[in-house]
Parts: C-alpha cells; sequence; structure tokens
C-alpha cells in the first residue's frame, strides 16, 4: 500500500507503508517515516532565537568591516540549517541526519566561543547561570527578538535608576565626566550573556537530540536496512 499523504502543518511527510502480520496484528513499517518536523524541535526554536539575537547583536555592537561580524552570523545560520536539513533528510538518510545535526552543535559551539571572546576582550563580565539577571531572563522564556529586547532594558532599567514611591533617585548620580557605577551593565553585556544563555540550552538540547539520533541509528539501521525489510516483508507477506 502506498500512501502519499502529507502534514500541512509540521512539514512532515509520510510515503510508502507495507503491513506486516505480528501476533494476529498488523504492524507497519515506512519505508520513508515521518520526518521534517523540525520547526516543533525546542533545539530549532532555541537555536533560531538565537541567530536573531546575534544578528541584531553584530548590527548594533561589532564592526561592520571585521570578519568576526560575518563568521559570527553564518555560524548562527548554519546552526538554525543544519538542524532543519538533518530532520527533513532523516526520512531518507539516518546518518545523514545524525551528521548534520553535529555541524549545527559544532556550529552553535563557534558561536559560544565567539560571545565569550568579546566580553572577555572588552572586560565585560561572563555571568554563572545563576546570576540574578541570567535568572531573570531564564524565568521569562523569551520566544522572539522583542522578548529579549525589553528583557535587555528592562534589566539596564534596573541597575541604572532605583526610585522611591516620589520617583527620586536613590543612588548616587554619576557628575558629568565620571565613569559610570561599575554595578550598571552596558547593553551589549546584556545582549552577549542573554545570547550564551540561549546558546547553553541549545547545544544541551542537541546533545540530547544527537545521543538519541545515534541510539536509534544503531538499533535500528538506516534506510538499507529499512528497505530491506520491506521488501522482504512484500515477499513474504
Amino acid at each position: 500500500m502506498k500512501d502519499e499523504s502529507g502534514d500541512g502543518q509540521s512539514g512532515r511527510t509520510r510515503t510508502d507503508t507495507v503491513e506486516t502480520p505480528t501476533n494476529n496484528m498488523a504492524e507497519k513499517e515506512s519505508l520513508i517515516p515521518l520526518h521534517g518536523g523540525y520547526r516543533k524541535l525546542k533545539s530549532f526554536q532555541v537555536a533560531q532565537l538565537a541567530y536573531d539575537v546575534t544578528v541584531r547583536f553584530c548590527e548594533k555592537y561589532i564592526d561592520y568591516k571585521s570578519r568576526t561580524r560575518d563568521q559570527m552570523v553564518q555560524a548562527a545560520r548554519s546552526g538554525v540549517q543544519n538542524i532543519a536539513e538533518g530532520s527533513q533528510a532523516s526520512g531518507t538518510s539516518k546518518k545523514t541526519e545524525l551528521k548534520l545535526t553535529n555541524v549545527a552543535r559544532a556550529s552553535l559551539e563557534e558561536l559560544r566561543l565567539d560571545y565569550e571572546d568579546f566580553l572577555r576582550q572588552r572586560g565585560l563580565a561572563i555571568y554563572p547561570p545563576n546570576h540574578p539577571a541570567l535568572m531573570r531572563f531564564k524565568a521569562k522564556r523569551c520566544a522572539t527578538l522583542e522578548q529579549v529586547r525589553a528583557w535587555v532594558a528592562e534589566e539596564h532599567g534596573r541597575a541604572r535608576t532605583a526610585t522611591d514611591r516620589q520617583g527620586r533617585t536613590t543612588k548616587t548620580s554619576v557628575k558629568v565626566g565620571e565613569r559610570p557605577c561599575e554595578s550598571v551593565p552596558k547593553p551589549e553585556e546584556l545582549v552577549a550573556n542573554a545570547a550564551l544563555s540561549l546558546l547553553n540550552l541549545a547545544c544541551y538540547l542537541l546533545d540530547r537530540q544527537i545521543a538519541a539520533q545515534a541510539e536509534a541509528f544503531e538499533k535500528e539501521g538506516g534506510f538499507t536496512e529499512r528497505l530491506y525489510r520491506v521488501r522482504s516483508q512484500r515477499r513474504n507477506p
């Protein structure tokens, strides 16, 4: 039996199924299994947000003549694209899926190092996971660039001014010519640390994804093994 129906919402495709009787019940094994549902993957969603943040970050804080600018944007894009391509290719090649997912993981690791270099070379702080600002960022569960920008503005305002009920500033004002208080983080410091938080999560999710793909490939084999099983079932119904 051949089924060429598609799932329009998830982007998944299903083709060529064969029924195999086992324990008086009909089991189906697809020659080309469900694949391509990458938009529902949390790793894809987080990597895509990190890509959007990186594009904006590089536009504002990296010299347009710098090679680092292009490298960071390309690494972010590579992370997103390879997750998608791996998911789409999984229908006919689990090996390709595993390879492309690993490429995505490597690209995001490269991007993570670029953000760390940016902060270190400019004497800006790299926040630990339990930093109060990062804890608030994680609690917001930002899903869009606009939400990340709103968090940055909120944190910058929180650190820069604290007003009482009458609206009077309770912190010591910074005079003209003086350096701002060290406790006030620069916007680029906040954005870079937010990006690092997203990348840490994306890398963690991809590590789990790669492990699951490797285990499935080891147990079930790839397209060649599946093709052999399907053909054998058709010859011996």
